[in-house]
């Protein structure tokens, strides 16, 4: 059994851990409101803008040739953009990203090439001996639109090379301060008209409205797609960014906080040990000192 020292310096550095997972949970929670803020409030932009390149991209005529970025073509393998964060702690978050990631390239039917994003699951995926083609770990916690160009232009060049034929991404959704999903989702080729049933389900709507105004584009909607098309990809691959941003940090957050919880339940328990190992020296003293006075007397006695 462990002796009251033992105890009680176990006790002390249970008790300090649980004052850094207390300050790290708010420091995450503070980090999550932020990110939180940001994340629900581009998903409006990002919503619109894919109804803008609905709109655009229903316009072409059949003769008009497609965007680059539209269109479908044979490619040497599948880019797989891995988005993980660049510390632990935060729960299952990164297990769930890398066993999602792992489980893509099993059943891909032709070579995956990966790009990571975050320290840890350019780990796991060098463990793992998958191929990396590039790395991105230098990512802020809440990243501008200026972080993520270099991810963009990463798989925008090797798609159009033809190096990549298609191009995925395994994140977290985030859905609420409790709640993120994993999820993979293609970036390329772009398909406006799967990637949004509500903005398709908008812009069929507004047709069937009498008072509709037709919409007049300049130059052209084959031009302004042209144009738009990249700006949609950075602005689709800043949203996943910020998505996952707000995951790590609620995730972060509630692992803190019940390590904090399970902290306390810890120092409980040995708070309980310490007391009962403390009365039982106690009561082992009292009855040494009784055995010691009854034999003491019995000596005198026989005086």
């Amino acid at each position: 059994m462990a002796t009251l020292r033992e105890i009680r310096r176990r006790i002390r550095s249970v008790r300090n851990i649980a004052k850094v997972t207390r300050a790290m949970e708010m420091v995450a929670a503070a980090k999550m409101r932020r990110a939180q803020s940001r994340t629900l409030a581009t998903r409006p932009y990002a919503e619109k803008a894919w109804q803008v390149l609905v709109h655009l991209a229903l316009q072409r005529t059949a003769t008009e040739a497609m965007h680059p970025l539209l269109a479908s073509h044979p490619g040497e393998c599948i880019g797989l953009v891995v988005v993980t964060s660049n510390k632990g702690l935060c729960g299952g978050y990164n297990h769930n990203i890398i066993n999602l990631a792992c489980e893509f390239i099993e059943h891909a039917p032709m070579p995956v090439e990966l790009i990571t994003v975050g320290r840890v699951g350019r780990r796991a995926m060098m463990r793992a001996g998958y191929h990396i083609r590039a790395v991105f770990e230098d990512i802020p916690d809440l990243p501008g639109l200026m972080d993520i160009t270099g991810i963009t232009r990463e798989i925008t060049e090797d798609f159009l090379s033809g190096h990549f034929g298609e191009v995925y991404v395994v994140y977290t959704r985030f859905v609420n301060t409790m709640v993120q999903i994993p999820e993979v989702a293609r970036l390329l080729p772009l398909r406006a008209l799967e990637r949004s049933r509500s903005a398709v389900e908008a812009i069929q709507r507004a047709a069937e409205t009498p008072t509709l105004l037709e919409y007049v584009y300049e130059p052209s909607p084959e031009a302004i797609l042209n144009a738009l098309v990249p700006r949609f990809l950075e602005m689709q691959v800043y949203q996943i960014m910020l998505e996952a941003s707000a995951s790590e940090h609620s995730a972060r957050m509630v692992a803190m906080r019940n390590a904090t919880d399970s902290a306390g339940e810890l120092i409980d328990a040995l708070t309980l040990t310490y007391n009962r190992a403390r009365q039982e020296a106690i009561t082992k003293e009292m009855v040494d000192i009784a055995g010691g006075a009854e034999a003491l007397a019995k000596m005198r006695g026989r005086r």
